[in-house]
């Protein structure tokens, strides 16, 4: 965070959508972190409010029960882009909200309504309290969570590029059970009825499929500059 340049520059919001595997979060983590913003992992937030449920033994298919108990669990976003944190009730959950146990019932607890509300409630918080500005990653985040964003980034990859990425991050998985798990996943948030997996309209669509985890950092630092220039 010493970079000088983003204490005199104007404070800029970035919304980083798209599937997983798209390089998201290794993207938003370095574009946040070179130019001395915020960062935000908004798929973090879903996975710990699954996390809780799971812990406290919700039935994760009754939207009700879900619904009924979607304001109870404290979520705390640390928002620093080279050590992000996140904690429910007090307890550090950064390890656990990765298990497939979680990513498995990620989606079903994000579609429920309630869940949306809450969790949207306090993205927007953390974006505006972000004093030199934010990137904030998810699904939602240009089209519902944070729509006058000053830039909106959509990446994209091919299933194939997306499961290869994926099956090198989940040591020994089978790439084509990854890859039917992916587009399965996208299915599910693509088609819910509240905030669904989309592009908005004025967002600038970069597919990562043929490019390095660096040139895709490259593009989305330049097209951040850009925007921040003419503000």
């Amino acid at each position: 965070m010493e970079n000088g340049a983003a204490r005199t520059a104007p404070a800029v919001i970035v919304a980083i959508d798209g599937p997983s595997g798209t390089g998201k979060s290794s993207t938003s983590k370095a574009v946040a972190a070179q130019l001395g913003l915020s960062y935000l992992d908004t798929g973090a937030q879903y996975r710990a409010i699954t996390w809780w449920m799971v812990n406290n033994g919700i039935d994760i298919t009754d939207p009700d029960a879900i619904a009924d108990v979607a304001g109870k669990a404290e979520i705390v976003s640390g928002t620093d882009p080279s050590a992000p944190t996140i904690t429910v009730d007090g307890t550090d959950v950064a390890g656990p909200i990765r298990t497939q146990e979680v990513t498995s019932k990620v989606s079903a607890v994000s579609a429920v309504p309630e869940v949306r509300a809450r969790i949207t409630e306090l993205q927007r918080s953390l974006a505006a309290n972000a004093e030199y500005g934010i990137v904030v990653e998810g699904r939602d985040i240009g089209t519902t969570v944070l729509p006058d964003a000053d830039l909106k980034i959509f990446l994209t990859a091919s299933p194939e590029a997306r499961a290869a990425r994926r099956s090198g991050e989940l040591k020994g998985a089978d790439i084509n059970a990854t890859r039917e798990a992916l587009i399965k996943r996208d299915a599910a948030d693509s088609s819910r009825k509240t905030s669904p997996l989309a592009k908005a309209d004025d967002a600038v669509e970069v597919d990562t499929s043929d490019l390095t985890l660096q040139q895709v950092i490259e593009c989305v630092v330049t097209l951040v500059e850009e925007k921040r220039a003419a503000k």
